[in-house]
């Protein structure tokens, strides 16, 4: 058995998987963005776990007999380099904490821990997230129930359920957060994404309700968004059954789903987007994106080989951009900021294989040009496409950011409400 060649063969494959999660092909660049983007995904947010793999392969082909020839030796070489370098992610993952910080210090000031708004928001957003486990797939709290597969529509389908995550003591005025699942508008569903966020701050108070939405090729947009807009209006009306005050509504979600939820924040009760709900209140009072998409026209040519872009013709959109561009532009968040736009965190990472850091770059700026309300952007260092869908370091560290966040505008919220019922 040729143990020195295979070992050299297998510490090879380790060290492309670490040298793909530091440079890793670019968004829209080639068809290997996808297989990048899975194999950096999983190295990025899983250093130990890769490093446990490469270390028991180690040990396994030199008690076989690897080191018996040179190239044994050069594979040992290989593995170190690569040990070297999946070790020098930890602490840029740990990094990933003082840049969501910065970009909270930016957008809503440096004391923002400090207002003299109510304070038990803030207090709670202080507390430590759960730390990351050595199963990062374990969405399991001793805090938090779920209350699955509730229907949001009159017309229910499989599509059009929700599940409520709340505390497990129970609670009374809780502000909510509506997590939208990505997925390209065509795959995805509710119990997939966004768990530790929802359950670090259910168990925290918040009540969280992640929902389904219609799914293209055979729902076409804005089908998605109405759904969203559904989603929303239900809030409105039977959150309080949980113990929530709906009064206090955000949206978050990650790619499709960060798409989504940029656009129901921007589109506060167009009625062109609540068919037969038009009187329903969907306005929402923050919005968090993660990686989302916000540019249906490539504005930026992003995509110079125009496989988003056909794809949305194809499956997304059903029409030509040449043939109807403002259907595209209303699509678009980036053409869709007003004044009016409620407080946004925009969180990207900078080595996102499926969608350039640069249009969130873009969207964050045009944003802040013409919002008056706050507008906080991440960009966080190495950290791919769907990094915050598992637990890990830079899970835990932009989980803790985003309650930071929907606490100081809870906060706020509460506070104008009081000044208002005062006067």
């Amino acid at each position: 058995m040729p143990w020195p060649w295979l070992f050299l063969a297998v510490t090879i494959v380790g060290a492309l998987f670490t040298f793909n999660a530091y440079l890793p092909r670019p968004a829209h660049g080639s068809w290997l963005a996808v297989p990048s983007f899975f194999a950096g995904w999983l190295t990025a947010e899983l250093v130990a776990h890769h490093f446990a793999w490469q270390l028991a392969a180690t040990v396994f082909f030199v008690a076989m007999g690897a080191l018996d020839a040179w190239p044994g030796w050069l594979g040992l070489g290989i593995t170190a380099a690569s040990w070297a370098a999946l070790l020098a992610m930890v602490p840029v993952a740990r990094r990933s904490g003082d840049v969501v910080e910065e970009a909270l210090r930016q957008g809503l000031g440096p004391d923002y821990l400090r207002t003299s708004e109510p304070a038990e928001a803030l207090l709670r957003a202080s507390a430590a997230v759960r730390a990351a486990r050595w199963n990062p797939f374990d969405f399991r709290h001793p805090d938090v129930e779920v209350a699955r597969d509730i229907a949001y529509a009159t017309e229910a389908g499989p599509r059009h359920m929700l599940d409520v995550y709340y505390p497990r003591t129970g609670i009374e005025r809780a502000p909510v957060l509506l997590q939208i699942h990505g997925g390209g508008w065509t795959i995805g569903h509710k119990r997939q994404q966004a768990l530790p966020l929802m359950l670090h701050l259910a168990a925290r108070g918040w009540i969280c309700v992640a929902a389904n939405y219609r799914l293209s090729p055979k729902a076409t947009f804005p089908d998605h968004l109405v759904d969203v807009k559904r989603a929303i209006a239900w809030i409105r009306a039977h959150a309080a059954d949980y113990g929530a005050d709906a009064d206090f509504l955000a949206v978050t979600g990650g790619s499709a789903g960060g798409h989504l939820a940029a656009l129901a924040g921007l589109t506060a009760n167009d009625p062109e987007y609540q068919p037969g709900f038009e009187s329903a209140d969907t306005s929402v009072q923050a919005c968090v994106p993660f990686y989302g998409v916000y540019d249906f026209t490539d504005s930026q040519r992003l995509d110079p080989r125009r496989q988003h872009m056909r794809f949305m013709e194809r499956v997304v959109m059903k029409k030509k951009f040449d043939a109807e561009p403002a259907a595209f532009e209303r699509a678009s968040p980036l053409f869709r900021v007003h004044p009016d736009a409620p407080p946004f965190f925009i969180v990207h990472g900078a080595l996102d294989s499926l969608v350039p850091a640069a249009s969130a770059r873009h969207f964050a700026a045009k944003l802040r040009e013409v919002s008056k309300q706050p507008v906080c952007y991440a960009e966080l260092p190495h950290a791919q496409h769907a990094f915050e869908v598992f637990h890990s370091l830079r899970t835990h560290h932009v989980v803790r950011a985003v309650d930071r966040f929907l606490a100081w505008t809870w906060a706020r919220h509460r506070g104008r409400a009081a000044s208002s019922d005062a006067a």
